[in-house]
């Protein structure tokens, strides 16, 4: 398992982003060098836990919790004969592109040791926004996959890729290796989690087996979901 490739935003405008800036950061290229890694802070205040990374809206993206972003080359590969088209690492706004990892079966809580320092714990599921469907749609996918289309066929697709928090800063770069330190004992894998926030809401009960790994936002909403439909 290894890291192919670490990706920052290359920030431009754009008239689809969600962002009261009208700057998005979700085009993201491969860095050459070591890119350093910390925790970002919360949610609104805090951005990207990489060096140079930058996130356009802070109201809905980045922070403790979806400090970084990590999505696996296999599954993009299997996006390209989806779409018929090249997917280059980074382009769905991911800042690790992996190789050799189930990033969509990770647990809520799996720990990752990236390099010789950094370690990072797996926290929730990526939901797809108006921005990742515009930039796509920006990029050449085909017009029915555009807007909402690929909205629909991504969230069909339950592959949305891991966010993950930072437990120990340090330095990443491509070519490091990947090692699972730590895999907790519950059932809720980033797809669960993903199932159950989107296409699946009566799994969200079941999500609260992670524990705090969990996020607030996400603990929320399967405790809402669980008092409103307790027998």
């Amino acid at each position: 398992m290894r890291l192919l490739s670490v990706n920052l935003a290359r920030p431009h405008s754009a008239g689809y982003t969600d962002s009261p800036t009208g700057v998005t950061g979700i085009d993201k290229r491969p860095a050459d060098g070591p890119v350093a890694v910390a925790a970002p802070g919360p949610k609104g205040v805090g951005g990207s836990a990489l060096a140079g990374d930058v996130i356009g809206d802070k109201r809905h993206h980045g922070g403790d919790h979806q400090a970084v972003y990590a999505y696996a080359r296999e599954d993009l590969d299997d996006w390209e004969e989806a779409l018929g088209r090249e997917l280059p690492n980074g382009v769905f706004g991911e800042n690790l592109t992996t190789a050799g990892v189930d990033v969509n079966g990770a647990l809520v809580g799996e720990r990752w040791r990236v390099g010789p320092d950094v370690v990072l714990e797996v926290s929730c599921a990526r939901i797809p926004c108006r921005t990742f469907a515009g930039w796509l749609g920006e990029t050449g996918a085909p017009p029915a996959q555009r807007g909402g289309g690929w909205i629909r066929q991504f969230t069909r697709a339950a592959v949305p890729g891991a966010y993950l928090r930072v437990v120990s800063p340090g330095e990443i770069r491509a070519g490091d290796r990947i090692e699972i330190v730590h895999r907790p004992d519950h059932e809720v894998t980033v797809s669960f989690l993903f199932r159950a926030l989107t296409t699946e809401r009566e799994l969200l009960p079941r999500t609260l087996a992670a524990g705090e790994a969990l996020p607030p936002e996400e603990r929320a909403q399967a405790l809402k979901y669980t008092e409103k439909y307790a027998s």
